[in-house]
């Protein structure tokens, strides 16, 4: 028992000794830094853009005479392509901008009431303009907008084998679609657009009667792709 107690004892007196003859601890270890993924950068669909368009269009054309009486609405039908220009500016998800675009356009339909006899009475349009507002929210990459503004066009009209009388006419038009960037300067889009060209006067010479008033709405389904410049 003696000797367990002089063992321990002993000890109890070199462990300062030893510990005195140890290094320093070294610096507490530190914790490894907290990475953040960056934000995702949202599209910007602010700027000025030049695109192409095409697609289909229908529409209803009237004749009224006042002595032969009125054709009722008959069906007019054709495709359409051209250009588009335009500029938009984003504030939040709001998009705001205006668009104007011109299209070659293949519109044309005809009737053979009783008030066309003994011939047929035939409406047609070969360019088709406008000139529009657009507004919409933004999804990032994807734009739903409304649009309305101006339109212009052509309204032609001739009975049987009479010469076709053609008159300029400015109207309105109002729509909506979607467009969806695809990549980091181009777009595309799906709209539909309802187009009144109002009417214009037909006389005996092209259309056989007194004085025809010769009216023409449209309903334009299309598509488009732009290229957008930065500001």
């Amino acid at each position: 028992m003696k000797r367990i107690l002089f063992a321990i004892a002993a000890a109890l007196s070199v462990s300062p000794a030893l510990a005195a003859d140890l290094p320093p601890p070294g610096p507490a270890p530190v914790a490894p830094a907290y990475y953040k993924s960056p934000e995702p950068a949202y599209y910007n669909w602010s700027g000025f853009y030049l695109g192409i368009n095409g697609g289909g269009a229908f529409g209803t054309s009237t004749w009224n005479d006042p002595v032969f009486g009125s054709t009722g609405g008959f069906s007019t039908s054709g495709f359409l392509v051209g250009g588009t220009v335009g500029g938009n500016y984003q504030f939040g998800s709001f998009v705001v901008g205006l668009e104007g675009d011109i299209d070659w356009a293949n519109l044309s339909g005809s009737t053979t009431v009783t008030s066309c006899a003994p011939y047929n009475c035939a409406t047609s349009s070969d360019w088709l303009g406008t000139a529009r507002v657009r507004a919409g929210y933004a999804w990032d990459r994807i734009l739903f907008y409304g649009t309305g503004g101006a339109a212009f066009g052509d309204i032609d009209a001739y009975s049987g084998y009479l010469p076709t009388a053609s008159n300029s006419n400015i109207g309105w038009t109002v729509g909506g679609g979607i467009e969806g960037a695809f990549a980091p300067n181009w777009t595309a889009k799906v709209e539909y657009l309802y187009v009144d060209l109002g009417s214009m006067s037909c006389g005996f010479a092209n259309c056989g009667g007194t004085t025809t008033t010769v009216s023409l709405t449209e309903n334009v389904i299309r598509a488009g792709i732009n290229y957008k410049f930065g500001w």
